[in-house]
């Protein structure tokens, strides 16, 4: 599903979402307490007894582990099963994509949109394709290339996972500030639109704050990778 036609799914289906909602000081990227944040990251990251049943299911069906985010930024919530906006798809080569959704256009001013997508290609550690649209001499042509790109030099460390961080991104990503890395021959990626109310800085900070939340959940049964 394109990232136009999920607007579109969420514009028609949330129409009756309040538009006054109150960002927690954490995900925005606000000063919360210092001890409470200390405490948070003195215990390991748990996936919540809701979402993992999601997780574990799809772990056991592509035959490879997954990564459940034990924390993701307001207003979005774990469980992706049986949403109208949340979802999954898989494609044949095993590949996945979970995303997390929430749209508002009644703000003050203007639409408001919360996305994550959190994806997967098992024995597979290339960087996926998109096409590019381009006008070359007046004709349009598609020009496939690399989904993400604009890699940032520095590798980022949040635990065993080093991953970099691309910010010029297509296809599902498109618009994204995106982490990719690698695992046992796997690519994984997790990325964040920068959108309203959440600044480049805060998309950032959410990142940063997922990546840490981060629990591999392992296939029940032997695994493909």
């Amino acid at each position: 599903m394109s990232p136009r036609n999920e607007l579109r799914l969420g514009i028609a289906g949330i129409a009756g979402v309040a538009a006054a909602f109150v960002f927690a000081a954490a995900g925005c990227g606000g000063g919360g307490s210092s001890s409470a944040a200390e405490a948070a990251q003195a215990k390991p990251p748990a996936c919540s007894k809701a979402a993992r049943g999601s997780w574990q299911k799809l772990a056991n069906r592509i035959h490879a582990p997954v990564y459940c985010p034990a924390w993701l930024p307001n207003p979005l919530v774990g469980r992706w099963s049986g949403s109208p906006f949340n979802g999954h798809e898989v494609d044949p080569n095993r590949s996945y994509l979970v995303k997390f959704l929430w749209f508002d256009a009644g703000l003050p001013g203007g639409p408001s949109e919360v996305h994550v997508n959190l994806r997967g290609w098992p024995g597979n550690p290339r960087i996926p394709t998109c096409d590019q649209t381009l006008t070359v001499g007046g004709k349009t042509i598609e020009k496939p290339s690399p989904c993400f790109s604009d890699p940032k030099p520095r590798k980022r460390h949040f635990g065993k996972i080093v991953a970099t961080l691309y910010t010029a991104n297509q296809g599902a990503d498109q618009w994204h500030l995106l982490y990719a890395w690698h695992r046992n021959g796997s690519l994984y990626s997790l990325s964040e639109h920068v959108a309203d109310p959440y600044t480049y800085r805060q998309v950032l900070f959410n990142l940063d704050r997922m990546m840490r939340a981060l629990v591999l959940v392992e296939p029940q049964g032997k695994s493909q990778t």
